[in-house]
């Protein structure tokens, strides 16, 4: 380490802390795997049907296969948690990340800015900026970072944030001090592991997407399961189970990002509502939101199954 590195370091905490992240760890680049968990996962069938988790392996486990130059990797956190509003009769459930504007639109922007400040300490240099869509393991390097430790549930926790945040990542050719990872502080509870409906956690800390509430109602496109029917607990888009039960949470903050407020119906979608809106009813009401993910025809697949009404295949 240099005193320039370290000088340089505080620099970017602090750039992060003005572009409004809660926190923010640096990591030196390298490889994030060295056990191939993620191969180990991906060959259990883990991943269901979301192929480019393999296809992309290699870089996720090295971001130097995609930045050969790359020496650190710079991760903050933004926390979104708002409490639940009310859920009326006959409504479903939408995962709390979901309820505002699409965190991806949300922290792209910043993201990128710190990438360009860190451009800055050299000439030509070059720094990768990626927001849950590119091929990196913003979890792994999140614990490796010190922003937290990965939790039994596969999250990342943080004592005074709990686990209602999200990851960003920038890969950069900047040479910076990496922090010390922290300890992990889960201990003997099995409170988020207990809790799942429908078991999708096979050990602590890994999670079996085809059981998953959050991979059924939002990625498969195809048919959910019928014996995972009666357990998704009036999940529309989502799931945050394993979170609302989580001690850690119980120190949750609300989040100062305006665009993550709840929109008006999004936290808790009159089914009835919802099942009348078409296609094109659809997406006006959610522009700009993740719920946009799963379609149309996904949303009326999930509200159907929730409210227990046959879907009208005519």
């Amino acid at each position: 380490m240099t005193d320039g590195q370290a000088e340089r370091s505080r620099a970017v905490k602090a750039q992060a802390a003005a572009l409004g992240f809660d926190a923010c760890g640096i990591a030196e680049a390298g490889p994030i795997d060295p056990e191939d968990r993620l191969g180990q996962w991906l060959e259990a069938g883990h991943h269901a049907d979301m192929d480019w988790m393999a296809r992309t392996k290699a870089i996720r486990q090295d971001p130097r296969e995609k930045m050969p130059t790359a020496k650190s990797v710079v991760v903050v956190a933004r926390n979104y948690y708002h409490p639940r509003p009310p859920a009326p009769e006959g409504s479903g459930k939408v995962a709390r990340y979901a309820w505002g504007r699409d965190y991806h639109k949300v922290l792209k922007k910043p993201l990128v800015k710190l990438a360009r400040f860190l451009d800055e300490f050299g000439v030509n240099t070059q720094s990768y900026a990626a927001v849950d869509s590119g091929p990196v393991m913003e979890r792994a390097w999140a614990e490796r970072a010190g922003i937290g430790w990965v939790g039994k549930n596969s999250l990342v926790l943080r004592r005074d944030m709990g686990s209602w945040f999200f990851l960003g990542a920038v890969i950069t050719e900047v040479a910076l001090t990496p922090d010390a990872p922290v300890t992990d502080h889960c201990g003997s509870c099995r409170a988020c592991i207990d809790a799942c409906p429908t078991d999708a956690f096979v050990a602590e800390g890994v999670l079996d997407a085809r059981k998953c509430i959050s991979y059924q109602t939002i990625e498969n496109r195809g048919d959910i399961p019928e014996p995972l029917h009666d357990k998704l607990e009036g999940w529309i888009f989502g799931c945050d189970i394993c979170q609302e039960v989580c001690p850690w949470n119980r120190f949750a903050k609300e989040s100062t990002e305006h665009d993550f407020l709840p929109r008006t119906g999004h936290a808790n979608p009159d089914l009835e509502v919802l099942q009348a809106m078409d296609e094109a009813a659809f997406d006006e009401e959610f522009a700009g939101t993740p719920i946009r993910r799963t379609k149309h025809a996904g949303i009326m697949r999930n509200a159907h199954i929730v409210n227990e009404t046959p879907i009208d295949e005519s």
